[in-house]
């Protein structure tokens, strides 16, 4: 488990040049920012990391696991971090590797500070948007599965724009009992409106409930 912290937000610096480290750790608390150096992928790996929203200032070439390696690993095992890679010796079929796959920025040692610093700003507030939109969905998810599975099926008609007396005819219930499935579809999931519930059921992937043909 994670632990819990009172950070804000967190840069992580993994670089094997010391000199590197330090100097970017002084670079970021200048501003405000709280640091995390590595001399390596592998010690990053090994670390509990605060559960806030992040970055990671990555250089190419470490010992053990390459910086665009470890981009890889972090991606297989579910590790959404944004990343803005530095490097002393990097080529274009590099950045444009590390871009595909996602890197903020791909910085050529010496980069100047304030180009680097509005990298992390821009990464962290990715990292902010990506978590908000994954509790959501985790919070959604739960509300969804209070739902008894009548109500979940009535709901997803309901998603799809189907009226009560067409939901009741697909489902093979009275239009009261419907409406009484939709009142706690309603309370259950906190919707507001119909639209909202719209929006969630989007966001889950239901709504695409296929109609009975006579």
């Amino acid at each position: 488990m994670k632990q819990e912290t009172t950070l804000e937000s967190i840069v992580f610096v993994i670089d094997d040049d010391a000199s590197v480290r330090t100097s970017l750790q002084s670079l970021f608390r200048s501003v405000g920012l709280n640091v995390e150096t590595f001399d390596s992928a592998d010690a990053f790996l090994l670390t509990e990391r605060p559960d806030v929203p992040s970055c990671m200032v990555l250089d190419v070439r470490l010992p053990g696991i390459g910086g665009l390696d470890f981009q890889s690993r972090l991606a297989t095992e579910g590790i959404d971090l944004p990343i803005i890679f530095i490097t002393g010796h990097g080529d274009i079929p590099m950045s444009v590797q590390a871009m595909k796959a996602g890197a903020v920025e791909f910085l050529t040692k010496p980069c100047r500070d304030q180009v680097l610093l509005d990298a992390v700003r821009a990464a962290i507030e990715r990292h902010r948007a990506i978590r908000k939109t994954g509790k959501h969905l985790i919070d959604v998810k739960a509300r969804y599965a209070s739902l008894t599975p009548r109500e979940q099926e009535t709901a997803g008609y309901v998603a799809a724009g189907l009226m009560n007396k067409q939901i009741a005819g697909q489902m093979g219930i009275s239009e009261v009992t419907v409406k009484m499935h939709r009142g706690n579809i309603m309370r259950k999931m906190r919707a507001r409106s119909l639209a909202e519930l719209v929006r969630m059921a989007d966001l889950l992937g239901i709504g695409n409930a296929k109609t009975k043909t006579d």
